[in-house]
């Protein structure tokens, strides 16, 4: 699996909403300053913040000392939300039909082992990723190391120092 990069920046602008929330309660952050601590452009921004704002995750506050804030606190929305807002599911129950290859079906239809790989991996990522929130990950590395830790039994080895 890879994390596509509008997935890895989204993350980060909505920890730097959540950040936010924590600090100053509900200031909103502007597109600008999203896109000058993140060193990106502030369109690529305003692309991320779009699927999040459409999937609930964070709205918009008008006037002169405007942006966006969450939608609710950071300790109730999952980091599992806002990668699906942002790029989907890793497997989802219309995998094997997108990929069939140039056939109507997949020829594995009837028996497949791969699916049942993907099947596995996906719902341990989702489980993974639903029990983070992103109150979590305001956190250090070690702190958040440490909670992993805890929920799937220290298979995170690095960045313990």
């Amino acid at each position: 699996m890879k994390v596509s990069a509008l997935e890895e920046y989204g993350l980060r602008c909505m920890l730097q909403l959540a950040r936010r929330q924590r600090e100053s309660g509900e200031t909103p952050v502007t597109l600008a300053e999203l896109a000058r601590h993140e060193g990106l452009t502030i369109a690529y921004v305003a692309k991320m913040i779009r699927r999040l704002r459409r999937a609930g995750l964070v709205q918009s506050v008008l006037g002169r000392t405007g942006g966006y804030t969450l939608t609710q606190p950071a300790a109730e929305v999952s980091v599992g939300e806002i990668l699906d807002a942002l790029g989907g599911k890793l497997y989802d129950t219309d995998y094997c039909s997108r990929y069939s290859g140039d056939q109507a079906t997949c020829t594995h239809m009837g028996n497949c082992s791969i699916r049942s790989l993907w099947g596995v991996i996906g719902t341990l990522l989702d489980k993974v990723l639903g029990d983070t929130m992103l109150a979590d990950l305001i956190g250090s590395e070690q702190q958040i190391c440490a909670v992993l830790d805890g929920r799937t039994g220290s298979l995170w080895p690095a960045a313990r120092g």
